[in-house]
């Protein structure tokens, strides 16, 4: 029976095989769409194998990526730290150019030249054709530019720097001006070089006489005792062995008699200055002459002139600082006379900045003379008012020199003293000085100096108009005022000392201060005594 139905089922329908598995199936699809190409190996087995296998690709693929990472930061750090360092030597050497073909070019104005502005000018051993002596090399010439920038740009955010032990004093230290410590200590690196290729004959004749006048004058604006000593040494170089005929022997002799006086060895400066005014006036000292002979006629180069009178104030101040009044007045006296042969500038004569320059220059000199000679006559106890003309006289004069360098206008008071809305706010030298590379350092010295000048005779006025009426004492208390304002500060409605002003000496600015409260208390209580009475 049951063989039956097999056959009967056998017939009837067509037997089955037996169903696969799934994966088998998969592939003999794949198998069969491959046409006979070889297929991808089977997975692994989930098992203790393929776990692993799957960390190892991991793991490399992490590596790989990181080590990737790593070439891309080193490639775009050293691109970027060679783009750096090529921007940093661009500038640095625009730098140089700049400094080479602009700072240091010389001023070929024949105004210039005729006044002489060009002699006086500073050189940075280029000669008259300006710039750096090409014999220094490479390191000589960045090392003379660096001095340059050094000393007018400054040298970053420090302000001073230890240098230059007193000899005197072993265990006492000197803090000087950085821009001067550095531009001090490549100027030696280049005179080293200078030295080096002085033997090869190629370098300019005044290549060396010109680096040591700038070291010896870094020097001597350093201030200390054992600079002093070293920018001596350097212009008595110059004078025995390397200075030139002319205008340079002048201030050699000038630099020497100044430097021996803040030695203290008076002797010697007073040979040096009798030297210069022979030098310069084309005379010769009489034999066993104590006081050097002034003449009243001028020197015809502009140089010498100015030379001449920076002499004779020095003199002047030697004189009356060390109880030689009545040799001091004979000079004073004598300069006096021959300065006043100088005419002054004024709107109605216009004159070319050179020319300009050189007046104004002469007339503060006179101002300074005007100024010892007050106090000179004040010692010798002449009378106040004699003294107070000479100091406005000065004032005067120191005022019109600042008016005219910043081209300012003014007008005379009855008192003779400069009196219009000055002093001024804001003043800057005009632009024809600060565009000259030749005249734009005497002309803001000048200014400089034209502004102290004027706040010590503006003081010794007020010290010398103080007294017991209320009257003098608010002459004294304007004096004071019209100081301060000329040393920079207003003096409106100060509470306390506010500070000095541009170019002004701390020290000075202490003294002017307290003038000015004394005179500001005592005319308040004349004023309440007044007042109560």
């Amino acid at each position: 029976m049951v063989a039956c139905m097999l056959r009967a089922r056998t017939v009837g329908h067509s037997v089955r095989p037996p169903s696969l598995p799934t994966s088998l199936r998969l592939r003999r699809g794949l198998l069969s769409q491959n046409n006979g190409k070889e297929s991808p190996p089977p997975p692994p087995p989930q098992d203790g194998p393929r776990s692993s296998m799957f960390i190892q690709d991991q793991l490399s693929y992490s590596a790989v990526f990181a080590l990737g990472f790593f070439k891309r930061f080193a490639k775009l750090s050293i691109l970027g730290i060679f783009t750096l360092g090529l921007t940093g030597i661009a500038a640095f050497e625009g730098a140089h150019i700049w400094v080479e073909n602009v700072e240091l070019a010389t001023d070929n104005d024949p105004e210039t030249k005729r006044w002489e502005w060009d002699r006086d000018a500073e050189k940075w051993a280029g000669g008259d054709a300006g710039g750096t002596d090409p014999a220094l090399g490479f390191k000589g010439r960045h090392a003379v530019r660096a001095a340059w920038m050094s000393e007018n740009w400054g040298s970053g955010s420090r302000t001073g720097v230890i240098k230059h032990t007193d000899s005197l004093s072993p265990g006492r230290l000197n803090i000087i001006e950085a821009r001067l410590g550095y531009a001090e200590e490549f100027l030696t690196l280049a005179l080293e070089i200078a030295g080096d290729v002085i033997p090869t004959g190629k370098m300019h004749p005044r290549t060396l006489a010109e680096l040591t006048t700038r070291h010896a004058d870094v020097l001597e604006r350093m201030g200390t005792r054992d600079a002093i000593f070293d920018a001596r040494s350097d212009y008595e170089n110059l004078w025995f062995g390397l200075s030139t005929e002319g205008a340079k022997n002048f201030r050699v002799a000038l630099k020497l008699g100044d430097l021996n006086f803040r030695l203290g060895e008076n002797k010697d400066a007073l040979e040096w200055w009798t030297r210069t005014i022979n030098m310069t006036q084309g005379t010769q000292q009489p034999e066993g002459s104590a006081l050097p002979a002034v003449s009243q006629i001028l020197p015809s180069s502009p140089s010498a002139q100015r030379t001449l009178v920076s002499t004779l104030v020095s003199l002047s101040g030697y004189y009356s600082t060390s109880h030689h009044l009545k040799e001091a007045q004979k000079i004073q006296e004598a300069a006096l006379s021959l300065l006043r042969s100088t005419p002054i500038p004024s709107s109605a004569s216009p004159t070319t900045p050179p020319h300009l320059l050189h007046l104004l220059y002469m007339l503060h000199r006179s101002s300074l003379i005007s100024i010892h000679l007050a106090e000179v006559l004040y010692a010798s106890h002449s009378s106040r008012e004699s003294s107070l003309s000479y100091l406005s006289e000065a004032a005067k004069s120191a005022e019109s020199v600042v008016l005219g360098l910043s081209g300012k206008a003014a007008r005379s008071s009855s008192q003779g003293a400069v009196n219009s809305e000055i002093p001024p706010h804001g003043i800057s030298l005009l632009p024809a000085f600060t565009k000259s590379n030749v005249m734009r350092r005497p002309a803001k010295a000048l200014l400089r100096d034209a502004r102290r000048t004027a706040t010590e005779a503006w003081n010794l006025m007020g010290i010398l108009s103080e007294g017991d009426d209320v009257s003098d004492m608010r002459k004294a208390l304007d004096c004071y005022e019209r100081a301060m304002a000329w040393a920079g500060v207003s003096a409106a409605t100060p509470e306390g000392p506010q500070g000095s002003g541009e170019g002004m000496p701390e020290a000075e600015w202490r003294k002017l201060w307290g003038n000015y409260v004394r005179a500001r208390d005592a005319v308040s209580e004349q004023g309440r005594n007044v007042r109560s009475n």
